[in-house]
């Protein structure tokens, strides 16, 4: 069941490699529909699909925690990869919105969120590891994938890629799924220190004051990565001078390295604790933004520190979330619970590559985006300290 869950969020984590179906689909737009648009004009299907998938998160965990995992991710599957099929049959921006954005975002949002909650019930003694390798399955795919979507490029055209890709991976998903199933589990032996009595549904969780703690230090920890994400190709043209190529070849870096933050901090934070491992990696996500904040023409070296460590700490927050909000809120509802928490992702998301591109467009350089980046980092640093506080102040 672990592997399957991996193998679905390999094949979901391919929204990250939108850039690479976005170029190719702009060029054939403009060619068989005379239209004139640029892989940017198509950044909004993107965003739609990453915005609109705590919806489903959330309405997709009740029925996961009601019913379990098989029919929520089965459904998500279809949604997700016959919202890419269908995007293989578009001529037109709207048409995009609708099949990618929206089929396949509600499709991405139910299947992920049911994967991980179903991954950390299976395993709750060592839920930062599992969370962490879930979620890196995710993150590794903007490392794999690319090259198989420009290789179908070069060899047919742009909507052939989005029908064989979305066509493969409804097939994987939905078989994957149907070997899932939380049944028994809550006849297992638990350790001593899980068996709380800590769950509470959302209506629980939303009146306790850690939750928003938790939700802000969330928005602060994957600011600076949704950011960088977005803009790494440009930061790497424009402000270090790299070649397109050069370029690509940071992305893949700043993926790879968010993928090892999953794992790693997953890990670690079952043997020091979810906050200190996410203190941490508010220290080395302020490191990165000086990095880069330092960086100019020429400077290469210190641009991969930056990228690398800015996917160390954006894994990292990714990674430990999951165990992280089971830990505080029990694992009964904890589909619906982090689908909540994720909406702070969701504002991350937005927030982040809008302040990046202002203000490129107000100054001609990223650095107040550094800096903006940097204060966000620093911010979540100090929540860190504010959880500690409301914990012992519950305890005592």
């Amino acid at each position: 069941m672990l592997a399957a869950c991996c193998l679905i969020n390999l094949c979901l984590g391919s929204i990250y490699s939108w850039s690479v179906f976005s170029t190719a689909m702009a060029e054939y737009l403009n060619q068989a529909a005379g239209l004139s648009v640029n892989a940017g004009d198509l950044a909004i299907v993107y965003t739609i699909a990453n915005c609109i998938g705590p919806v489903t998160m959330i309405a997709g965990g009740s029925v996961n925690d009601r019913l379990g995992p098989r029919l929520v991710v089965m459904l998500g599957g279809i949604l997700f990869g016959g919202g890419m099929f269908l995007s293989g049959f578009a001529r037109s921006v709207g048409f995009l919105i609708v099949s990618f954005g929206i089929i396949g975002g509600l499709g991405l949002g139910m299947a992920y969120g049911s994967v991980i909650s179903t991954a950390v019930k299976l395993f709750p003694e060592r839920s930062g590891f599992v969370g962490g390798l879930v979620t890196a399955a995710y993150g590794i795919s903007s490392v794999i994938l690319p090259p198989v979507v420009s290789a179908i490029v070069a060899s047919t055209s742009a909507p052939f890629a989005f029908k064989s890709v979305g066509a493969v991976f409804l097939i994987i998903i939905v078989a994957s799924s149907l070997v899932l199933s939380v049944d028994g589990l809550e006849a297992r032996p638990k350790s001593a220190a899980l068996v709380k009595g800590n769950d509470v549904d959302w209506r629980g969780m939303i009146r306790q004051p850690v939750f928003y703690v938790m939700l802000v230090l969330l928005i602060c920890g994957a600011f600076s990565g949704m950011m960088i994400i977005s803009q790494a190709s440009a930061i790497a043209l424009t402000t270090v001078g790299m070649s397109e190529a050069q370029g690509a070849t940071a992305v893949s870096v700043l993926a790879l390295f968010n993928t090892f933050g999953r794992i790693g901090a997953g890990s670690l934070s079952d043997r020091i604790g979810r906050i200190g491992s996410l203190r941490l990696a508010c220290i080395v996500s302020a490191a990165a933004e000086a990095c880069l904040l330092l960086t100019g023409q020429g400077s290469v070296p210190l641009f991969y520190v930056g990228i690398i460590l800015v996917g160390l700490s954006f894994g990292s927050f990714m990674g430990v979330y999951p165990g992280f909000t089971s830990d505080r809120f029990g694992l009964k509802n904890n589909s619906v619970n982090y689908g909540i928490m994720c909406i702070g992702f969701a504002l991350a998301g937005y927030v982040g590559p809008l302040l990046a591109k202002n203000a490129y467009n107000d100054t001609g350089s990223y650095a107040n985006a550094f800096m903006y980046a940097c204060v966000f980092s620093a911010c979540g640093l100090l929540l860190t300290f504010s959880y500690r506080r409301i914990v012992a102040k519950e305890v005592s």
